[in-house]
């Protein structure tokens, strides 16, 4: 008869094999670089002037607000990506971290995050990234997430958020710009996430999650991915006409614009087969680009009308 009660060995405290590198994949590196962009270009494009110690602040804040929703999405999420191959090699599936260990870590870094925006910065910004942390943990990942195909367009509001928590900051209100900029980044998700899903749809499958492809099919997929890229097009060129960006952006955005609907009209007409593989991944691939070109016009304009007066 064996004397050792198993239960208190389990019971001991562990001592965490999780390295520096397992903490900073938990923060979603990539993620967390393009919500570092957006929210660069929503704090440069805002009017008036922020002292560069505040505006360091506020996209520091604003990058490990999105690291700790990051953390906090993984520790709910560990038995669907030890299911899926794009995520089997995250640190909780592999056992470097725990779920605890990773909520905790979102936690800490959420609430620092966010009273350091609030109090060092201004509080519409604080209470907008708290907003935008609640929304991705709470609504897209513990709810929507496993519930309907319309997940990552609901959810992608949250990812949507970045640069109008940067203008907050920097002006202390809201105004038309950052909501154009919200426009985009929220109908640029469904096409976007969508390609991705039609070439990992086994991947989704296996673990559940009822992304569009899963649920509706590809055909249909193919539908949405025309619809959403045909409205984030005309959403992204309106800020020209409608007077709140100049006319390097409209026509860049146009630019870029029939890009994206090429891809797109692609990825509806090949269903089958090594071409249909190849235009979803081009038009993933692309609308990555496209995200990033958008954003850039607008940051390296900024830049040349200070530069300009500087030179000459």
């Amino acid at each position: 008869m064996s004397v050792v009660d198993h239960n208190a060995i389990d019971a001991l405290p562990r001592i965490s094999e999780a390295e520096v590198g397992d903490y900073l994949a938990l923060l979603k590196p990539r993620v967390m670089s393009l919500v570092i962009f957006t929210a660069l270009v929503g704090l440069v494009i805002a009017p008036g002037h922020v002292h560069p110690v505040l505006a360091f602040t506020a996209i520091l804040c604003i990058a490990v607000g999105a690291g700790a929703s990051g953390a906090m999405n993984m520790a709910y999420e560990a038995d669907i990506d030890a299911l899926m191959s794009r995520t089997a090699n995250r640190p909780i599936p592999r056992g470097r971290i725990t779920s605890g260990e990773a909520m905790a870590f979102g936690l800490i870094l959420a609430f620092f995050s966010v009273l350091t925006l609030g109090i060092l910065v201004n509080l519409l910004a604080g209470a907008l990234l708290a907003f935008t942390i609640f929304f991705y943990v709470v609504v897209y990942t513990m709810w929507l997430k496993r519930w309907t195909a319309q997940n990552i367009v609901i959810g992608g509001a949250a990812g949507a958020l970045p640069p109008v928590v940067a203008w907050a900051a920097a002006t202390g209100s809201l105004s038309m710009e950052p909501l154009l900029l919200f426009l985009i980044i929220f109908f640029w998700t469904p096409p976007h996430f969508w390609a991705l899903a039609l070439f990992r749809s086994d991947d989704y499958a296996r673990a559940g999650v009822p992304m569009l492809p899963v649920v509706a099919g590809p055909d249909a997929t193919r539908l949405q991915i025309l619809l959403y890229t045909i409205v984030l097009v005309a959403v992204a060129v309106s800020p020209w006409p409608l007077g709140y960006f100049d006319a390097v952006y409209g026509v860049t955005s146009l630019v870029l614009g029939a890009g994206m609907m090429w891809l797109a009209i692609e990825v509806y007409r090949y269903r089958e087969g090594k071409q249909a593989q190849r235009a979803t991944r081009r038009l993933f691939a692309f609308s990555i680009l496209y995200l990033f070109a958008l954003f850039a016009t607008l940051l390296l304009e900024v830049v040349v009308r200070a530069v300009i007066p500087l030179i000459g």
